[in-house]
């Protein structure tokens, strides 16, 4: 594996943890939403963290923050994929505390990130 310099971004870290934590959460959800919101959630993860990283890899501030900002977008759209779950009932408040805290931080990091 590289050894770059993303790897070193608190951010990249806390939404590297929150990739992992719906993967665990995700594992329980009903079988057949394993193609539906199960996979829409897990690839929303991913994107945060890969474009975290790609932007990082940009050699100009416009194009890191264009980055950081589809990744912020991911995640947005993985807090919303996380409310239709609580709403149909394939999680519980409960078991999201973990995952609120990373979403959250991770969005304030993102946002200051983009605002450098």
């Amino acid at each position: 594996m590289l050894k770059l310099n993303h790897k070193n971004l608190e951010v990249w870290k806390v939404s590297f943890n929150l990739v992992k934590e719906v993967y665990v959460v995700t594992k329980f959800y009903p079988k057949e939403e394993l193609f539906g919101l199960v996979s829409q959630m897990r690839r929303a993860a991913v994107s945060i963290t890969s474009n975290i990283a790609e932007g990082a890899a940009r050699k100009s501030k416009i194009e890191r923050a264009r980055f950081y900002e589809i990744a912020r977008a991911s995640l947005v759209e993985l807090d919303t994929q996380f409310e239709i779950s609580l709403e149909l009932n394939y999680i519980e408040n409960k078991r999201i505390g973990n995952i609120d805290k990373l979403l959250n931080h991770t969005f304030a990091l993102l946002s200051n990130l983009i605002k450098s």
